[in-house]
């Protein structure tokens, strides 16, 4: 019994690994789509994210099945859980980069930025697509040290989210309405589609080790259970 439960938990994190590299393209493509007004690209980004949907809700389903019939305990039912929570991690991370493609769709054939944020906007998504590397990478081989890694990482990303609003903001003359909140929003969904893959890393650690991951600049307390804020 335990041989054919582990066999179908081999299964489960083998659909999960393969829901990474889709979220990796997505993210990679939207960028582009977004910087060269593509508009073939675009929707190809767009269509695309039902494959990632239809893959979590799998891969949700194959471990509502391992609860109910296995009846897993400690390190495996950590395992199974996270998986629910990670497959629709991946299929969030699809949906936002199908976000930054739809807005490229609706300016087109008009770009979407201006010239002088196109650059920072080609360093946030190349950032994005590293952040969604670094979960295939922890989905493949799952150490429990994946966590702090991605967390640097991130901060890099947030910084220069920041910088682009206050580019958008410190702007003389202004940018029009329109720009500033397709900026605005862009800046979200980047920011939006890298907190999904810290929270994945965080959610894979966990599983492994049954310790709460730490940041760097907010140290758990002795008990080791620190609360973390959802990210959506």
């Amino acid at each position: 019994m335990r041989e054919a439960f582990h066999r179908d938990l081999a299964t489960l994190n083998a659909e999960l690994a393969a829901m990474g590299p889709l979220a990796t393209i997505a993210i990679s493509r939207a960028t582009q789509a977004l910087l060269e007004a593509d508009l073939v690209l675009a929707e190809a980004v767009i269509s695309a994210d039902a494959e990632l949907d239809e893959r979590a809700a799998r891969c949700a389903e194959h471990a509502f099945a391992l609860l109910a019939l296995q009846s897993p305990v400690a390190t495996d039912l950590r395992l199974v859980v996270a998986a629910i929570k990670i497959a629709e991690k991946l299929a969030r991370m699809g949906d936002l980069a199908r976000h930054v493609a739809a807005l490229a769709r609706r300016r087109h054939p008009d770009p979407v930025l201006p010239p002088e944020l196109a650059c920072r906007f080609a360093v946030l998504g190349r950032l994005a697509a590293e952040a969604s590397g670094r979960v295939e990478q922890a989905l493949s081989a799952p150490s429990g040290e994946n966590f702090s890694e991605q967390d640097q990482a991130d901060d890099a990303l947030d910084g220069l989210r920041e910088d682009i609003l206050a580019q958008l903001l410190g702007a003389d003359p202004p940018y029009p309405i329109q720009v500033g909140v397709d900026v605005a929003l862009l800046a979200r969904f980047y920011e939006r589609f890298a907190d999904q893959a810290v929270t994945t890393t965080r959610t894979l650690d966990f599983a492994v080790t049954g310790r709460q991951p730490a940041r760097a600049d907010h140290p758990s307390p002795a008990n080791g259970q620190r609360p973390t804020p959802p990210a959506d």
